[in-house]
């Protein structure tokens, strides 16, 4: 959480001192600040400072400081922008050969692999982390918040020849806590990993530990665990983990999703994401050759999915673009069949249609939202109604009981409970969640419960059914009116 000014004084003063001493001067020119984050009072969602909802919309850009030059991050940061991303999830010790491999302008990030020492220039164009500053403060300029992970978790992993130990985990930390003490970032330690032993454990609470003291305290932190996994499963009691991060991972069906759920039910309360889905044009559960590769529908369910079971916001992922593929780069080498470069995966139809869904989300009270598959009237075959697999319907609703979701995710007839909207009459829409269009289905009385019918009977093609108490004249769900004929 949040601690207080005063703490964060000392803290900032005391780490100065200490990062000077330690790695020398670490010094950024101030960009346009964003405000700070913090956990919502109610322990479920993110907020501003000042108490306004902030919906996390997220692309895993897991290279972006290692592989790009600043042109192109420049190309990548305005895409994301004009999308509606409000996150960019980066790595500053990279997975691919970062500690080894320079940068797009041949820097390394430490002077060795011994010290560690920061490998620092005296101008503002000549090191490793002047590229990391320059993509930070251009992300938040564009408001957009960095997702900012120390170090790939295969770099705290001793027999992935990892070099972190608690000592210099926790130094490095506070030196990175200190030089981006005042941009919009948030701390995600870990890095695909699982914590196999003490020494794992100590040296990611380390890092963790020194970087709110290098910050003081000015930025939320959690954990970024390994395919199937959560933070929760390592620290969910520890108080400097703000909120929980899940890897639901690569796989279609609702059953990898089910964590999400999980984790909102844990005690203590925090709040819980999915900071790494499937992809979009992965290979579906890293087996191609017999499944194939994901698509835009894909990757649209995961984000409906994990919002309506409870999680505060989505992020999204391009095969291509966490890897900054480049076929054209003969020095790279590729991870798992990418099937475009990082330029042409700008385009990929999935990362547009994630906005859609922080639209609806952002369109009807925000930090009352709860999930409640109840909603959903179970058929007499389950299977079918609420349905598995990648068939699976899901719902969400305000505790007040005045608007509910549910996703559909192809044309099959089913009922609402609607004795849950507390009004005597309803107004129903439907929302297309391919292009953010919603058509007003008509007002009707509220007789407890009621049987919809998608748009596209018997088609495997996603909608979301909105039911609003028809006095509270909530605005339209969509981004524009459904003008089409389905």
């Amino acid at each position: 959480m949040q601690k207080n000014t005063k703490k964060r004084n000392f803290f900032a003063t005391t780490c100065a001192l200490l990062a000077t001493v330690a790695f020398g001067t670490a010094s950024v020119q101030a960009a346009e600040n964003l405000p700070r984050l913090k956990v919502s009072e109610n322990g479920r969602f993110l907020t501003t400072e000042d108490g306004a909802p902030f919906f996390w919309l997220g692309d895993t850009a897991w290279e972006l400081f290692h592989r790009l030059n600043r042109d192109e991050a420049i190309r990548y940061l305005d895409n994301r922008q004009k999308l509606g991303y409000t996150v960019v999830q980066a790595v500053a010790i990279a997975e691919l050969d970062g500690p080894s491999q320079p940068n797009a302008y041949g820097f390394l990030p430490f002077k060795d692999l011994k010290s560690l020492e920061p490998a620092l220039g005296p101008g503002a164009n000549d090191d490793y982390w002047d590229g990391v500053d320059f993509v930070v403060e251009e992300a938040n300029k564009r408001g957009m918040y960095v997702g900012f992970l120390p170090t790939w978790g295969r770099w705290w992993k001793k027999g992935e020849g990892g070099f972190f130990n608690p000592e210099n985990a926790e130094r490095y930390g506070r030196w990175l806590g200190e030089r981006y003490r005042d941009k919009g970032v948030v701390w995600i330690l870990g890095g695909d990993r699982n914590i196999d032993n003490d020494e794992e454990r100590a040296t990611v609470v380390a890092m963790a530990r020194g970087l709110s003291e290098g910050d003081g305290g000015a930025h939320l932190r959690t954990f970024h665990p390994r395919g199937g996994g959560s933070s929760s499963d390592y620290f969910h009691n520890d108080d400097w983990l703000d909120f929980n991060m899940r890897q639901n991972g690569h796989n279609l069906e609702f059953n990898s999703y089910e964590g999400t759920r999980r984790d909102y039910e844990r005690t203590p309360i925090k709040p819980v994401i999915d900071g790494e889905p499937v992809y979009e044009d992965h290979p579906v559960s890293f087996n191609p050759d017999n499944l194939g590769h994901t698509t835009a529908a894909d990757v649209r369910r995961p984000i409906y999915w994990d919002l309506f079971t409870g999680a505060f916001g989505h992020t999204y992922g391009c095969h291509s673009i966490w890897q900054m593929f480049d076929p054209e780069d003969p020095a790279q080498w590729e991870v798992n069949r990418p099937l475009t470069s990082w330029k042409e995966g700008l385009d990929a139809p999935g990362a547009a249609q994630m906005r859609y869904a922080k639209a609806l989300i952002e369109s009807r009270p925000f930090l009352t939202r709860i999930p409640d598959p109840s909603l959903i009237v179970e058929d007499r075959v389950k299977s079918s109604i609420p349905g598995v697999g990648t068939r699976r319907f899901a719902a969400t609703r305000d505790e007040a009981g005045t608007y509910a979701f549910v996703y559909v995710p192809l044309g099959r007839k089913f009922s609402v409970k609607t004795e849950v909207i507390k009004a005597k009459k309803i107004r129903a829409f439907w929302f297309d969640p391919r292009t953010g269009a919603a058509r007003l289905i008509g007002e009707f009385e509220n007789t407890g419960e009621q049987t919809f019918l998608p748009p596209t009977p018997g088609e495997t093609l996603d909608w979301v059914l909105v039911l609003d108490d028809a006095s509270k004249n909530y605005p339209f769900p969509g981004v524009k009116k459904w003008s089409g004929n389905r």
